[in-house]
């Protein structure tokens, strides 16, 4: 199974990313040598960027990153955060990215150039009699102190409150809901955080999946009937939704 979603710009659709299972890299710079499908390449094609700029290793629930330039240092910014980064000197190697979402920006002369990475894959010990004695992926590993969680809960709502067949609500009244707990809430983040839930609920082609396949038809309806359906979603977690954590 994929842990590392590599998300080029301009390339949301599944077709462009560039998913990567435990142990796999991806180098990416201006002139990388061509990748194959264990060890794909992102071309980065400015002036400014090395030849070889880096290497990102998927390593289960998380990934690392080198920086192979000798000269910039690429910060790695948490969108979820208020201004939360870390930064990755020149030639420092597979330095641990603690994000599920990232963004990698790379200075290239007057402009700041980058991608997105994912890491959607949580791992959790499993409990026998004995104790903790081994690690468990979860069907459907969502973590409730995101933003995607409160997108999630916004569009769940009405129907966790008893109105089985109510109709789902649209982008600007999720915007409206959310705004009190997250004022920088916009069209543009709540339609990529459903986007986002469709790769971490697996509705979304995977990693074997032909390219180009048919678009995912009612996405918002798939992503609220599946996380009902499994419990995903609570009434208790609609306080998220007021600021209140319990």
């Amino acid at each position: 199974m994929f842990s590392v979603i590599v998300v080029p710009d301009g390339k949301s659709g599944p077709s462009g990313q560039l998913r990567l299972e435990p142990g796999q890299t991806l180098a990416f710079g201006r002139a990388v040598p061509p990748g194959t499908r264990s060890s794909p390449c992102l071309t980065i094609p400015h002036p400014g960027v090395s030849r070889i700029a880096g290497t990102i290793t998927a390593t289960g629930s998380f990934w690392t990153l080198t920086n192979s330039s000798r000269a910039h240092t690429y910060v790695v910014e948490n969108p979820e955060g208020a201004g939360e980064h870390v930064k990755i000197a020149p030639g420092r190697v597979d330095a641990p990215v603690p994000f599920e979402f990232a963004r990698v920006v790379i200075p290239a002369e007057s402009e700041l150039l980058g991608f997105d990475v994912w890491a959607p894959r949580h791992d959790y010990l499993e409990r026998d009699a004995d104790g903790y004695d081994g690690a468990t992926a979860p069907a459907f590993p969502l973590d409730r102190s995101t933003r995607y969680f409160l997108v999630l809960a916004a569009l769940c709502e009405a129907r966790l409150r008893g109105e089985a067949h109510a109709p789902l609500p649209t982008v600007e009244q999720v915007v409206r809901r959310l705004r009190p707990v997250w004022p920088s809430v916009n069209r543009t983040s709540v339609q990529w955080n459903t986007d986002y839930l469709a790769v971490k609920l697996r509705l979304k082609p995977g990693p074997d999946a032909a390219e180009g396949g048919p678009r995912l038809n009612g996405k918002k309806e798939t992503v609220v009937s599946l996380a009902l359906r499994f419990d995903l979603v609570r009434e208790e977690d609609l306080a998220l939704l007021d600021g209140r954590t319990n």
